[in-house]
């Protein structure tokens, strides 16, 4: 549960943070009155509101399995992520909403130098928070981390723009560029909001994750012992920062229960060693067949019934078929 509430700290400082973040954006719309800061500032509510809902998501997920969910409550972080996406979603078309409205009745701006001052100072802020969010979330697999790194990082380089285009407008006097500046912004957060919420969507469906996949196989591949006859029906899902992983173990069939059992605790080993402790590993063994001979080159085996051929290399077309692997 160390991972679970560690990513439960974290959630609590960017929600505090963002809340700061929030006040120095509000400062600046109402000392500027531009378009632009109000759209950033926008963006901070939704910040604000979705590191709250994460904070609260990433509570659930801590909670440990029991009776009603024997697989942990890690989805709760799919839900959270989506609802943060569809809030972002949301703010990009409120946006783009406002922006064309002061793009046809525009207003005069004030105070553009402290406006400056202030969105750059947010702009550092969610950078570093950002990084910080994403480097926890990467750790520990955690999506709502992720999410809220992700929205962070967006709001920081929307910032940025913002910043550079009231550079421009300090120095040129350019009435128009502050809606048009926020029209580009809008379309960057909702097509931002849409990636989150595809993602999300894809974790509550449990689809594959492809890249997950490939490094499982590339470990199995690279760390495959002369007992592994083969392995298929491979099958990895991410439950919160928690991995699922079931497959199919072919092994030599004379081996006791206790010789199958120690393979099974070396596959899982280094499983864990490469992808963290917060992994649940359910193991078929299956016992080799006459077929499996000419995929296997164990030289000590005694009865062996075919001479070997050809090492089948495990890949992920192939290692996660449920069927055992064989020469045609």
């Amino acid at each position: 549960m160390q991972v679970e509430q560690q990513n439960f700290q974290v959630q609590k400082r960017v929600a505090l943070i963002s809340l700061g973040i929030l006040v120095f954006k509000c400062w600046a719309y109402f000392a500027t009155h531009s378009v632009s800061i109000l759209t950033d500032a926008l963006e901070s509510i939704v910040n604000v509101t979705a590191g709250f809902i994460g904070l609260y998501s990433l509570y659930i997920a801590a909670q440990p399995r029991d009776k009603e969910h024997p697989y942990g409550h890690g989805k709760a972080e799919f839900i959270s992520a989506a609802i943060e996406g569809t809030l972002i979603a949301l703010a990009g078309l409120l946006i783009l909403f406002q922006s064309v409205q002061k793009l046809i009745r525009p207003t005069p701006i004030h105070q553009l130098d402290l406006g400056i001052l202030l969105v750059s100072i947010t702009a550092i802020l969610n950078l570093g928070l950002s990084a910080y969010c994403v480097r926890i979330g990467k750790k520990n697999r955690s999506l709502a981390l992720l999410a809220s790194g992700q929205h962070l990082r967006t709001d920081a380089i929307s910032t940025m723009g913002i910043v550079i285009g009231l550079g421009i407008l300090y120095f040129t006097g350019w009435p128009w560029l502050d809606p048009v500046l926020a029209i580009a912004l809008g379309v960057y957060i909702v097509y931002s909001g849409y990636g989150i919420i595809r993602h999300s969507i894809g974790g509550i469906m449990d689809e594959a994750d492809h890249v997950l996949l490939d490094q499982f196989v590339e470990l199995l591949e690279r760390e495959r012992q002369p007992p592994w006859i083969d392995l298929h029906n491979l099958r990895v899902i991410r439950y919160g920062a928690k991995l699922h992983v079931d497959c199919h173990l072919t092994l030599p069939w004379y081996l006791n229960l206790h010789e199958a059992h120690r393979e099974v605790d070396a596959l899982s080993e280094k499983i864990r060693n490469n992808f963290g402790t917060s992994i649940e590993l359910f193991v078929h063994t299956d016992g080799c067949m006459p077929f499996s001979c000419k995929i296997c080159d164990r030289n000590e085996c005694a009865v062996r019934e075919h001479p070997f051929q050809q090492r089948v290399q495990w890949t992920t077309d192939n290692i996660v078929l449920d069927a055992k692997h064989q020469l045609s």
